[in-house]
């Protein structure tokens, strides 16, 4: 198989490509979320904001940070070579391409050990790779980034995509608060920023879990004689497009509301 390679974020960029229809998430109602909700969550857009200053003040970004110190890297490695895991939370993320839509993606994961007490996989098939792991993990949500290093969406995948396990989406949604990067390699300020991206968009992330099981749910109910988790036809149940200033444009007015 040719290896695809693809120019380093802080100058290489993706050709366009035609775009399938999104299925549109529910707007977030931010007036009900509660004071501290919406405050936790501008923070994590100061967090993020922060983190893009620091970089671009060296001529960086987030992306950039965690690819190969040569100008290209190939399509599907993961960057950083061994993944990013903390050992304390068990948190892990990786960031890949293989998209012609973006520059790449971080896929965000956490391992069982990590988990919330009593969460559990739903029942499920169990494919050789799946048996021979000692660990039950569960992916979060990817974040897609742009050629220049900025978030341009978030999307969830099916099973056979990233190798997780399956969890309920209330259950992937109690892990997200669990999902912490808190140490410097390869990069302190990516590392921080994809730990506040998870908290930014929780809202959305939420609803695009929900969106997941139910389009899971849907596909399995249209082919019942293909194991839907395995089923190559279903790659990306739910995304959106995101805009960080946009989000936090959105609860600081949420916020003014309040006062």
């Amino acid at each position: 198989m040719t290896r695809t390679t693809h120019r380093a974020a802080r100058r290489g960029g993706g050709k366009k490509v035609s775009r399938r229809k999104r299925p549109s998430l529910p707007l977030v109602d931010f007036p009900s979320l509660s004071r501290d909700q919406l405050q936790a969550i501008v923070e994590a857009g100061c967090e993020v904001l922060e983190c893009q200053r620091v970089l671009a003040k060296g001529g960086s970004n987030v992306v950039a940070e965690v690819l190969p110190r040569q100008d290209t890297f190939y399509e599907f490695d993961h960057c950083p070579a061994g993944d990013v895991y903390d050992q304390e939370t068990h948190s892990q993320y990786y960031y890949h391409a293989h998209r012609s839509a973006e520059h790449g993606h971080f896929h965000t994961f956490l391992r069982e050990v990590g988990m919330p007490p009593g969460v559990q996989p739903v029942k499920q098939s169990e494919p050789d790779a799946m048996k021979q792991r000692d660990d039950k993990l569960s992916h979060l949500v990817a974040i897609s980034m742009d050629k220049r290093g900025v978030p341009i969406g978030l999307f969830t995948t099916n099973r056979w995509v990233t190798g997780e396990n399956w969890y309920a989406a209330d259950d992937v949604a109690a892990m997200l608060e669990c999902f912490v990067i808190d140490h410097a390699r390869p990069s302190w300020p990516t590392n921080r920023w994809v730990t506040a991206m998870l908290r930014l968009f929780h809202p959305q992330i939420v609803a695009l879990l929900h969106q997941r099981d139910a389009e899971v749910e849907k596909w399995q109910e249209r082919h019942p004689d293909e194991d839907v988790f395995e089923d190559r036809r279903l790659d990306l149940p739910s995304r959106i497009e995101i805009s960080v200033d946009g989000q936090i444009r959105a609860i600081q007015a949420a916020l003014e509301a309040r006062r």
